[in-house]
């Protein structure tokens, strides 16, 4: 959802929120995005200055807002907070990340099959949460569905009302887009769940076509067609155009229930996304989850000689992860069959591992050339240089931890023998033995002394 600054004329703070940039602006008022104290993001509305002094219009909007409080689902918006009596009423609704449908249409193009499917069963079973609440939607269009990661969401209930009340907010005025409005809205009778049905019905057309199932025009233009003209679903794939045309008609009674219409997009969603057109869906944890579908199309693969030159870019790349040498172009490739292989060791391997102990389970270390001293020769990369390989570094570390080990017992052998007493030889003189007193024997040292 494309987001603008805050313009000067803009709030600040609502309520206990603080907005921070402009979502858009409708004929209700205008959308910013807030944050409570906590950092929860919001999607809050302000209504216009107008229509907050048109008592009608307040007593109304009281009602919506009391409407949408009940209601429950995960394909909707929560309400979170609203104020009715405040100079300009607001409405605080769950901020849905991701673009609208109308935006990812207006910039993508047209949707497949399936992920049209997949979009309409999500939106059929919020469509009944509503309904279920006793709500009616009434502005179903491609703008107020958000395709989320968590799959669409449906937002902008302020035009929502009770199940039976009447479309017009005044004589002569019909609330709603047109070219998305049933025509009983237009007609300004009684609304029901069936008039949702019709608005999803052409908001699928839309996804299909990227255009409104009754063109362009003036809104008096739009709204005649919705009235008095058949939906045009030329655009539209065969395996929807049925269902669709349902949806679309003038008469209420004659579309499908919501519960009918969401099994029965269910079904189509699963068909086209296993088949020819569709291929798998992504995030397929739920009606709606893979609307984000990686499409691969025959069309989309290289033929002639862009197929040859992908095909040499792949074996390039191929043979640069490997040590073993790529074939050289002019040679045939080896025969791959049992016949042509030669009978060795590898072979007898093959045939009984138990007596050879080839194989183990275990996929055997590939062979590298080696040196003298029993250490790999470097690898050469395919750049040209030359790396030392991971053996040259276990001999330096076996050399650092033999130097190493070899000084410690040098200093353990030295100090071992200075432990022992001093040395002649190092200038300490020994004690010389003195006899005692008496007894002893005259030597040439003097009386009483020994010869040493």
């Amino acid at each position: 959802m494309a987001m603008m600054r805050l313009r000067r004329e803009d709030p600040r703070v609502v309520g206990t929120f603080r907005l921070h940039r402009r979502l858009g602006a409708g004929g209700m008022g205008v959308v910013y995005l807030g944050s409570d104290k906590r950092g929860q993001r919001v999607a809050l509305k302000v209504i216009r200055p107008d229509l907050a002094e048109d008592q009608e219009f307040r007593s109304r909007f009281a009602r919506e807002v009391s409407a949408a409080r009940r209601i429950r689902g995960g394909c909707t918006a929560r309400l979170v907070a609203a104020d009715l009596d405040a100079d300009r009423p607001w409405f605080a609704t769950q901020y849905v990340p991701g673009p609208s449908l109308h935006d990812k249409v207006n910039e993508a193009g047209p949707l497949s099959p399936a992920q049209v499917a997949s979009i309409g069963a999500a939106l059929s079973e919020g469509l009944l949460a509503v309904h279920d609440a006793g709500v009616v939607h009434r502005d179903l269009k491609p703008s107020n569905i958000l395709l989320s990661p968590k799959g669409p969401r449906i937002i902008d209930f302020g035009i929502a009302w009770a199940t039976g009340a009447s479309t017009l907010t005044h004589v002569g005025t019909a609330v709603g887009s047109p070219g998305f409005l049933a025509p009983e809205q237009v007609r300004g009778a009684a609304v029901t769940p069936a008039t949702d049905i019709f608005a999803l019905g052409a908001t699928l057309a839309y996804a299909c076509t990227a255009d409104s199932p009754f063109g362009q025009g003036s809104s008096e233009v739009m709204l005649y067609r919705v009235v008095h003209e058949e939906a045009q679903l030329a655009g539209v794939p065969d395996a929807l155009a049925p269902l669709l045309a349902s949806c679309l008609a003038k008469d209420p009674a004659d579309r499908p229930s919501t519960l009918s219409l969401s099994l029965r997009l269910k079904e189509i969603a699963a068909r086209e996304a296993h088949g020819p057109s569709g291929g798998p869906l992504e995030n397929g944890s739920g009606a709606g989850a893979g609307w984000e579908r990686a499409e691969r199309r025959p069309s989309d693969r290289p033929t002639g000689q862009r197929a040859e030159e992908y095909a040499r870019q792949r074996t390039e790349r191929g043979a640069a992860g490997t040590s073993s040498p790529r074939p050289h172009p002019s040679r045939p490739p080896a025969p791959r069959d049992a016949a042509s292989r030669p009978a060795g060791p590898a072979s007898a391997a093959r045939k009984n591992p138990r007596k050879t102990g080839g194989h183990t389970g275990r996929r055997a270390p590939a062979s590298r050339p080696t040196g003298r001293n029993g250490s790999r020769t470097p690898v050469r990369t395919t750049s040209g240089g030359r790396r030392p390989g991971p053996d040259r570094r276990l001999l330096r570390q076996r050399v650092i931890v033999f130097v190493v080990v070899t000084l410690l017992v040098a200093l353990g052998i030295a100090a071992a023998q200075g432990c022992q007493g001093p040395a002649r030889g190092l200038g300490v003189e020994r004690p010389v033995p003195v006899a005692p007193p008496s007894g002893g024997v005259d030597g040439p040292y003097g009386a009483g002394e020994q010869n040493p």
